[in-house]
């Protein structure tokens, strides 16, 4: 069975769903609620609530909230997005109640840079699955499938505008932690979310582009484009190959090209996600 089609397959989104809110729920039950610290989202609101009231516990608060969510994901996303979103939320509420140890981190900062790292990878496991844990999974994806907003960019401007809600209400150097350890939950959604998609695309200029792609053909077997090209200078025409490779092979292309071609002009662009045979599958929630 092919990778791509083990990634649709219900065990892998069940165990990618499983791990994800087990590594968020840590993060939050042994990190964040021990410093007084909040997070973001529907789980920052439900620490927030647990906070104020005393009562049922942020797992049970969180689980509360996520109620008119699952509307909108049935609405807008999909049943299998919403029975894997449930099916994550009740894990996650689970796992917030049931934690009982705390990681040893006195440091405010390092509980800042440790709780992000830890909720950010949770939440980037998840995100690679066809669910979500619900809360704010669902409108961010909401959103970054109606309006191609990024996850982790609606994350960070959400969870500031909670954490400016909160100054006044809770200790403001917490807050300022708070929001600290926000951006880095973000920016580590976003690696986990490129992490297994990001691609070189490669532009080869050269004398000798039959020679070239023939060789990547062979060695790599990628496929390769010819762009129609014209020297500014020259007023020759020319081949310019187009090539998308992973990261691995970047030096092996190098070396095949100017190899073959020791003058050859090479141009290497990140691409943040390359959808088709050979790369990823188009992911449909």
């Amino acid at each position: 069975m092919k990778f791509q089609a083990i990634t649709y397959s219900i065990p892998w989104n069940l165990f990618l769903i499983t791990m994800g809110s087990l590594i968020v729920g840590i993060g939050l039950k042994a990190i964040v609620i021990p410093h007084g610290m909040i997070t973001g989202g529907f789980s920052g609101a439900g620490i927030l609530l647990f906070y104020y009231t005393k009562s049922f516990t942020p797992g049970i608060w969180y689980f509360i909230l996520n109620i008119p969510v699952f509307i909108l994901g049935w609405l807008f996303i999909s049943r299998r997005f919403l029975f894997y979103s449930l099916y994550g939320a009740i894990v996650l509420t689970l796992v917030m109640d049931f934690i009982w140890f705390e990681i040893p981190v006195k440091d405010l900062v390092l509980a800042s840079l440790a709780g992000g790292t830890i909720i950010g990878a949770g939440a980037g496991i998840i995100f690679r699955s066809l669910g979500s844990a619900g809360g704010n999974d669902i409108i961010s994806i909401i959103l970054n499938q109606k309006l191609g907003i990024r996850i982790g960019t609606y994350n960070f401007g959400f969870n500031f505008v909670l954490f400016l809600f909160s100054f006044g209400t809770l200790d403001t150097d917490l807050i300022l932690y708070s929001m600290a350890m926000s951006y880095i939950t973000s920016q580590v959604i976003e690696y986990f979310i490129t992490l297994f998609n990001q691609r070189k695309m490669i532009f080869i200029i050269s004398n000798n582009p039959r020679k070239i792609t023939d060789e990547i053909m062979k060695k790599l077997k990628r496929g390769s484009t010819f762009l129609k090209g014209e020297g500014a200078y020259s007023g020759r025409e020319k081949e310019v190959i187009l090539t998308v490779v992973n990261t691995f092979q970047i030096k092996r292309i190098e070396e095949i090209a100017f190899t073959i071609d020791p003058d050859a002009f090479l141009i290497t662009e990140n691409t943040f996600n390359v959808l088709g045979k050979g790369f990823s599958r188009r992911k449909i929630y």
